[in-house]
């Protein structure tokens, strides 16, 4: 960026996504505090729990520490075994493949399709059609001898996969269907809750999701045993309220009373915040049609996204520069934005899994870039993002860049 520019630059940064606090929060945290509710337990984890189940449509709720815990626990309750196999997205923060190894499994890494960048079902399809035989009622890789025992897809950016036949392809081979919908929490497919499509989902309440509890995450579920097995496993795995006995391996992965107060009062704004993410998502969309070289997600026809997090694909040829020299400009401006995610079938600590792969998640990949979305930004914080995004337009970076 040239002098001239810099000067004229407001050097306030604009945070890509970062949390809202408008509502009860204080107000319930203390509560807590005046009952010395303060770590797991108590009356605001049992409300925690049953206001996002109730919001999903799910029987049941199960608060965990992270989604990666929610995750991990949810593959056990599911019954993956060690040296199992799981399909997954490949493009996907790596907590969902990381807790697919936590079990002893291996992950299967499925591709992206096109139009919303989420979990190809038609590879599904093929991987368990021209890889894999049904053997006992099981079905296996026959390339690895391994059994094949669920597909995990995940909900990235706020948007649905394509579940319908997702679903069906996993009932025909016997597969447990778990989802990650820890970026989707308000998104719905064909009317119904993400998160309440499969057998079990997992949601994540990090820092920079639609809602937080400053970390922590959540398993919903329709089956009252896999419930109350996850809350088991959550809590150490106590066989009884009083004696300290236990028959089996448990996890320290409780949500406390504290971050459950906080859980509350963002779960009442809820609705308030998704609309807030499809009125950002809808004026970037407007505004960034007659940029060339810039290509947001489609919305799918059959899908109603909470768009977590708002991202373009940047055509170098079409826009003048590629996605790391735009998020280079964009930051000296003092806007923040982030790639995407390395695909997991490129990660080399996942090297040596098996995948079905196109190519479409690493294209995207390559192009992605994230724009500054929370739901506090301001008008005028997007025009400037915005503005930034035209006049960077058809301008060459640095050489080598």
């Amino acid at each position: 960026m040239n002098e001239s520019n810099k000067a004229s630059t407001e050097f306030v940064q604009i945070p890509l996504c970062e949390p809202e606090l408008r509502g009860r929060e204080w107000e319930y945290v203390k509560e807590c505090l005046d009952e010395n509710w303060l770590t797991a337990g108590g009356p605001m984890l049992d409300r925690f729990q049953g206001m996002v189940a109730e919001f999903v449509g799910a029987n049941h709720g199960v608060a965990a520490s992270s989604g990666t815990a929610a995750l991990h626990i949810a593959l056990l309750v599911a019954g993956v075994q060690p040296d199992d196999e799981v399909l997954v997205s490949t493009l996907t923060f790596i907590a969902p493949t990381n807790a697919v190894r936590y079990v002893g499994a291996w992950p299967v890494f499925i591709d992206s399709e096109l139009g919303q960048w989420q979990m190809d079902h038609e590879c599904v399809q093929d991987f368990l059609e021209e890889q894999c035989e049904t053997r006992g009622g099981e079905t296996f890789n026959r390339a690895t001898g391994r059994r094949v025992s669920a597909v995990l897809p995940v909900h990235i950016l706020g948007h649905p996969c394509d579940m319908d036949p997702i679903v069906e392809v996993a009932r025909r081979y016997g597969l447990k269907v778990i989802e990650d919908a820890t970026e989707s929490l308000g998104a719905k497919y064909k009317g119904e809750m993400a998160g309440h499509l499969g057998d079990i989902a997992c949601f994540s309440f990090n820092g920079n999701k639609l809602i937080t509890t400053a970390g922590g995450g959540m398993i919903v579920t329709d089956d009252a045993e896999w419930a109350r097995r996850a809350g088991f496993l959550i809590n150490q795995a106590k066989d009884d309220p009083i004696e300290y006995v236990h028959s089996e391996i448990g996890y320290n992965y409780r949500l406390s009373s504290l971050q459950a107060a906080v859980g509350c009062a963002q779960m009442e704004s809820i609705d308030e915040y998704v609309q807030k993410k499809r009125e950002i998502a809808r004026r970037y969309q407007e505004s960034l049609a007659g940029i060339a070289g810039l290509e947001s997600m489609e919305e799918a026809s059959w899908a109603d996204s909470a768009f977590w997090m708002f991202t373009v694909l940047v055509d170098p040829d079409g826009y003048g520069m590629d996605s790391r020299q735009l998020l280079r400009e964009l930051d000296e401006a003092g806007i923040q934005t982030r790639p995407l995610w390395q695909p997991g079938h490129q990660s080399r600590a996942h090297a040596g899994s098996p995948s079905q792969i196109n190519g479409t998640a690493d294209e995207i990949h390559q192009k992605a870039l994230s724009l500054p979305c929370s739901v506090g930004l301001g008008r005028s914080q997007q025009d400037r993002v915005l503005r930034a995004l035209a006049s960077l337009a058809g301008r060459p970076g640095p050489a080598g860049s």
